[in-house]
């Protein structure tokens, strides 16, 4: 599969939320469907392409991973659900049983799936929040306790929907599968029952307080444990703290995207850390000793005589740990910045003056002279 970007192929910016990425989708799928294009070679590459790109992007698990290592999470040591576009589109270009035709393929939109019996519940929804750490924090791992809303099974009837003592029966309308079927031309379209809301089952009193949905919008809590070495943009995963099905359905799960805040002294590339040191240029011209910041507190800086501007110092293990094998740490790369005086008193401008001519400098004018060769030499121009 060709390395296209995925969020490019289907026309979405990278935060695009899951309706617009399904919306894009949808829209591509039916221009470029084989069935639309036949003997079109090029449109039915395009459609397999976009539908293997809907295929990582619906999932919230498998587009955390390709947020984070691009399409190097589905290859070789990354077994972590690549996707075959040939295996996933058989159905579709007559390669084998299964559901087949155009409607399978539009089932994700309209709550699709191998047409599951009601008796396994409606899952709940996923939920996605966001946590702002330090850089510090994402450096030595911390716990964040997380408050959001989300249904929980209504206490009343404990899920059920039902009021005390009342019966349920199969929903007349779905039959008890908990979807319903309509044809538009050659697409087959499968939506929620909305007599059951996919319940598959009609609840003959229903429960007051929830009004047979079984839930209720619920404030909740959750400890979120976020690991050392965490990258901007990273999502987590807490398993069944989304939302409770309808009446006693499955919860969903919870995806925790972690934002890290950009850093005063420090920019992240990876594991490794930069930062800019400014000294005097008496320093850098004699050299000596000067302390620079880390995530760990000061260290002293050996700085050599006749140091240059932009001049980049490695200091080990003073980086970022890695998230994979937190033991491992990045770099700290210092990069000297000269600060070159520009407010001279009388004395300390004759004595740079005198420097000059013991140089042998001629042209000490303000515009050309000792000061702007130092400025020019500092700054590494000469």
């Amino acid at each position: 599969m060709p390395d296209k970007d995925f969020y490019q192929v289907l026309g979405v910016n990278r935060d695009a939320s899951d309706s617009e990425i399904k919306k894009a989708y949808r829209k591509l799928a039916i221009q470029f469907h084989p069935d639309k294009n036949p003997g079109n070679k090029e449109a039915e590459e395009k459609f397999k392409e976009i539908s293997a790109a809907f295929d990582i992007l619906k999932d919230p698990e498998k587009r955390s991973k390709y947020d984070q290592f691009g399409h190097d999470a589905f290859r070789g040591g990354h077994s972590s659900g690549g996707v075959d576009p040939f295996d996933l589109f058989k159905d579709v270009f007559g390669g084998g049983g299964g559901r087949g035709g155009f409607g399978s393929i539009f089932e994700d939109f309209f709550g699709g799936g191998g047409g599951g019996r009601a008796s396994e519940g409606v899952s709940g929804n996923d939920l996605r929040v966001t946590v702002s750490i330090s850089l510090e924090q994402s450096a030595s791992g911390v716990e964040k306790e997380i408050k959001y809303s989300r249904h929980l099974e209504c206490s009343e009837c404990e899920g059920s929907g039902s009021a005390d003592g009342s019966s349920k029966t199969m929903c007349p309308t779905c039959g008890g599968v908990g979807q319903v079927a309509s044809n538009q031309g050659f697409i087959s379209i499968r939506r929620t029952c909305p007599t059951c809301n996919g319940s598959g089952v009609k609840i003959e009193n229903p429960c007051n307080s929830c009004s047979g949905q079984g839930r209720k919008k619920s404030s909740d809590s959750v400890k979120v444990k976020i690991p050392a070495g965490i990258h901007d943009g990273s999502r987590l995963c807490s398993r069944n703290r989304g939302d409770a099905g309808p009446q006693k359905g499955p919860f969903g799960d919870l995806y925790v995207d972690v934002q890290v805040k950009a850093h005063d002294l420090f920019e992240r590339d990876e594991d490794d850390l930069f930062h800019e040191l400014f000294i005097p240029f008496t320093l850098s011209t004699l050299g000596g000793t000067v302390e620079t910041p880390t995530l760990d507190g000061k260290v002293t800086l050996k700085i050599p005589p006749g140091t240059p501007c932009n001049k980049t110092f490695r200091i080990r293990d003073k980086g970022m740990p890695n998230l994979r094998s937190p033991s491992h740490r990045g770099d700290l790369y210092v990069k000297i910045v000269i600060e070159v005086p520009k407010n001279l008193n009388k004395e300390q401008r004759q004595k740079l003056v005198d420097y000059g001519l013991s140089c042998g400098e001629e042209d000490l004018s303000s515009e050309s002279g000792i000061l702007d060769k130092a400025k020019r030499f500092f700054d590494g121009d000469n």
